[in-house]
């Protein structure tokens, strides 16, 4: 059996992970982090797991919220990133903040510590060597260009982003169907198609002016002056367009030709929403060309006035902004492995994960398979029902690939939500369907329930113990 090191590249939260992962397994690891041979236009320290934006990590609360579920897996799963932030808490309500330098400081020791990890302060500047035969590539939003060209040419010329034009995701069953309706324009059937694959939402003239007026007047985030990336016609911003003329939308994303409207076929819209299937489950609905720079507040604000979509739920709001990640559903498998190379992993969010947590949730599922095959083993996969395996799921598989929109990537990052996960059967109390918020809570608890006491399985610990938890 072979005990050569694994090579990880990058000593973010995902490389971080990944090394306590492979290391705590009994294999030996050498991480190799640049800083402070070279630095970036973000980090500002020399620590191991520094945190660039936010110093949150989020909502803690395992049994209603997806990241917090996903926080208790990772605790499950003896994540070094949990338990550095959990010794560094900052209050924070019912979100787990952390001090950011004594949350580095401690992931930096606890690594330098390990007698298995070995850590090179060097720069990789190109994929790994062939005899580096298990790595991991956990580089991040900013990788380096010279390995982001690698990661290109080896991959090919659109397998990898550095512009990330993303428009809201929409949890299905808070989309109100008795005001919008299931169709193609024109009826149209394309591959996989039924010929209704959009939910439409229709605007009369009133509520279309005021939209567009609603977009033009909303507040925006600016380009931060390392992510000055200019627009391009692919991917305008919606509240851009608007501001290119009031008929503009009309006909573009939001022209209403080819729809009818079911509840009301004799009166033609003026304007449509229309919104596209993003996942396999049926669970989440992204509005169609509808990248914007809003920030998230006004989006919320803006986006509920659209007639159907007063209660969304959004599962991901817009946003545009440099991001290095490659088309993982094309490119990986299910153990997040380069499928025209064996043994290289890409782990974090260059892999097409939003997040702190969800990147090093990826790093960890990363170094775990990594050291599962240098112990001669096959990775174990997470269920998809866990928060790991629907996170997982979604980077390796679950999107659907757009086909109506030429030139355009259709698989976008995105943090844990409960859309990802496998629908519970509905949930009902002394023999009644519940309804309304009542239906939401409890479908989550369900969810919840199920993830813990199968990633306890998958993890091979002990099922009474879930109610300690």
């Amino acid at each position: 059996m072979s005990k050569n090191p694994i090579h990880i590249i990058g000593g973010g939260l995902a490389g971080s992970e990944a090394a306590w992962q492979s290391a705590q397994a009994g294999v030996p690891v050498v991480l190799h982090e640049m800083r402070p041979v070279r630095g970036t236009d973000a980090h500002k320290t020399d620590g191991l797991a520094e945190l660039v934006c936010s110093n949150s990590f989020r909502s803690d609360d395992a049994e209603n919220n997806a990241v917090g579920l996903l926080h208790a897996e990772m605790r499950l799963a003896g994540s070094l990133i949990m338990s550095a932030g959990d010794a560094n808490q900052v209050p924070a309500g019912g979100a787990l903040a952390v001090d950011r330098d004594g949350f580095s400081d401690a992931v930096t020791k606890k690594l330098e510590a390990h007698p298995l990890i070995t850590i090179q302060r060097e720069e990789v500047p190109g994929l790994p060597p062939a005899d580096w035969d298990q790595a991991i590539i956990a580089t991040g939003p900013l990788t380096a260009p010279s390995l982001a060209q690698s990661i290109a040419e080896a991959t090919g010329a659109d397998a990898l982003a550095f512009f990330d034009a993303i428009a809201p995701i929409i949890h299905f069953d808070t989309i109100d169907m008795d005001t919008c309706w299931f169709q193609s324009r024109y009826d149209k059937v394309g591959p996989g198609g039924t010929g209704k694959d959009y939910i439409n939402c229709p605007m009369d003239k009133e509520q279309y002016l005021a939209f567009v007026q609603a977009l033009i007047g909303g507040e925006k985030t600016e380009f931060k002056q390392w992510e000055g990336t200019p627009y391009f016609d692919g991917c305008l911003p919606i509240e851009i367009m608007a501001e290119r003329g009031v008929e503009t939308l009309r006909y573009g994303p939001m022209k209403p030709m080819g729809l009818t409207n079911a509840h009301n076929p004799t009166v033609k819209a003026y304007a449509v929403v229309q919104l596209r299937q993003d996942n396999a489950l049926g669970t989440l609905y992204n509005m169609v060309g509808f990248q914007t720079k809003l920030r998230h507040a006004e989006q919320v604000r803006i986006f509920r006035t659209i007639p159907g979509l007063a209660n969304a739920d959004f599962a991901r709001l817009g946003g545009l902004h440099r991001n290095t990640y490659i088309n993982s559903p094309t490119l990986l498998d299910h153990s997040l492995q380069l499928k025209s190379r064996p043994g290289l992993r890409f782990a974090g969010q260059i892999t097409g994960c939003e997040g702190y947590v969800e990147s090093a949730a990826i790093g960890l599922l990363a170094g775990r398979f990594a050291a599962a095959e240098r112990l001669g083993h096959a990775p174990s996969l997470p269920p998809l029902t866990t928060a790991f395996g629907a996170l997982l799921n979604h980077i390796t598989g679950g999107h659907i690939v757009s086909d109506d929109e030429p030139g355009k990537r259709s698989f976008q990052p995105m943090n844990v939500n409960f859309g990802l996960f496998p629908p519970v059967e509905a949930v009902k109390i002394d023999g009644k369907r519940l309804r309304g918020k009542d239906k939401t809570v409890a479908k989550r608890h369900a969810i919840t329930s199920r993830a813990l006491g199968d990633c306890r399985q998958w993890l091979g610990l002990p099922a009474q113990a879930e109610a300690a938890e």
